[in-house]
């Protein structure tokens, strides 16, 4: 798959291209726009859409995303967390057959543009689109002034056509980022994997921190987050893929470590009965079931009582589950794609085994000492799907 960043790379390309084979360059593409954040069943139900027209087109399939993603850009910190990095949600779009991604940058000059400064040099002069394919309430250009009846006019007139997407259900319910993000963050793993396909997970390199897990006898391997919104924060019984490929049992903190501080979000995995040296490795956790939400202390001893009923919480809760008490049944792959694909790219969470993890549909009852009472508020959200 070829990655893009920016109109004036694809400009080039295209004059490069025009050099070797001006009929190619002609042909153009079929194309959708969107954020694509998490990449879920319904973003894979448009890419089924747009490779049947690609197929009997014989041309292209191209997805134009943005980087930051709209909603960012206007709303900084009060933008829907994402569920997706750029760099996951390019390599899942390569894994579900998508020829050719277009990373715009969301910034002045692009908002600046109006409607059909947008269709003239992204989608006819960038893109030489044959086949466009968004949702009926999508609106682009300058203050939002452009829509789908606008594409279709203009589409009729250039020589392009122009239909909406379908909308997918689970369980009669519309699959939308915005629906996965509030599962995640009320604790429903199971059917957030259902709606995205795919295990939600977490990947990063293990960095060296303050080593305070060590003093307590709890280790933890620490994962650097970005300094954006998080989708959940809390504590949570976790799997971990290890770097040779094994899956391992652990608790996992996300969040801001309110009683210990922190200068950005971390991710902290502790693996059970397990001590491995594992700093500059990349791990991949998958958030199993939610034991608490983030709690800011009295004290350092309190929160190191708390750990041990969090170690408590967990090994019951993957004994009892996997055991067939309130396990679920696992969540296949989006559309089969292929594991070498899915391995390549770091994007291995469907690896998981489900029968060994199970992922909740619910957090977890508290225990007496497990209260939530002081726990910070779940992330907020709006409409972004």
């Amino acid at each position: 798959m070829q990655l893009i960043r920016g109109l004036h790379n694809l400009a080039s390309g295209r004059a490069r291209a025009a050099q070797a084979s001006a009929s190619q360059v002609a042909a153009g593409c079929v194309a959708t726009i969107g954020n694509f954040d998490g990449v879920h069943l319904g973003h894979q139900a448009i890419l089924e859409q747009l490779k049947a027209l690609s197929r009997s087109a014989g041309l292209p399939l191209t997805v134009v995303i943005f980087e930051p993603q709209p909603r960012e850009y206007f709303a900084g910190d009060q933008a829907p967390p994402r569920l997706t990095r750029l760099r996951d949600k390019v390599a899942l779009l390569a894994a579900l057959g998508v020829d050719r991604v277009l990373c715009l940058p969301f910034n002045a000059a692009l908002r600046s543009l109006t409607a059909n400064e947008f269709i003239e040099r992204v989608l006819i002069d960038g893109l030489g689109v044959r086949h466009l394919v968004v949702g009926d309430d999508f609106r682009f250009g300058c203050d939002r002034a452009g829509d789908f009846s606008l594409l279709k006019a203009v589409g009729h007139q250039r020589g392009f056509a122009v239909e909406h997407t379908r909308t997918f259900t689970l369980d009669d319910e519309r699959v939308s980022s915005t629906r996965v993000r509030t599962l995640l963050a009320s604790g429903n793993f199971y059917q957030a994997a259902r709606m995205l396909g795919r295990p939600y997970a977490f990947q990063g390199r293990v960095v060296r921190d303050r080593q305070l897990g060590r003093t307590i006898g709890v280790p933890t391997a620490n994962i650097p987050l970005p300094q954006r919104p998080l989708a959940m924060r809390g504590v949570f019984a976790c799997a971990t893929r290890l770097p040779d490929g094994e899956w391992v049992a652990g608790v996992a903190n996300i969040g801001w470590r309110p009683t210990v501080g922190a200068e950005r979000p971390m991710l902290e995995v502790h693996l059970l009965d397990r001590e491995l040296d594992l700093y500059g490795s990349s791990l991949t956790v998958v958030p199993c079931a939610r034991l608490r939400g983030e709690i800011r202390f009295d004290g350092f001893d309190a929160l190191v009582n708390q750990i041990r009923c969090d170690l408590d919480g967990a090994r019951r809760y993957f004994v009892a589950a996997s055991g067939g008490a309130g396990a679920s049944e696992s969540v296949e792959s989006p559309h089969d794609a292929p594991t070498a694909a899915i391995e390549e790219t770091g994007i291995i969470a469907a690896t998981l085994p489900q029968s060994r993890f199970p992922l909740a549909s619910a957090p977890l009852p508290p225990e007496p000492s497990n209260a939530d009472a002081h726990a910070g508020p779940a992330p907020t959200d709006t409409r972004d799907d």
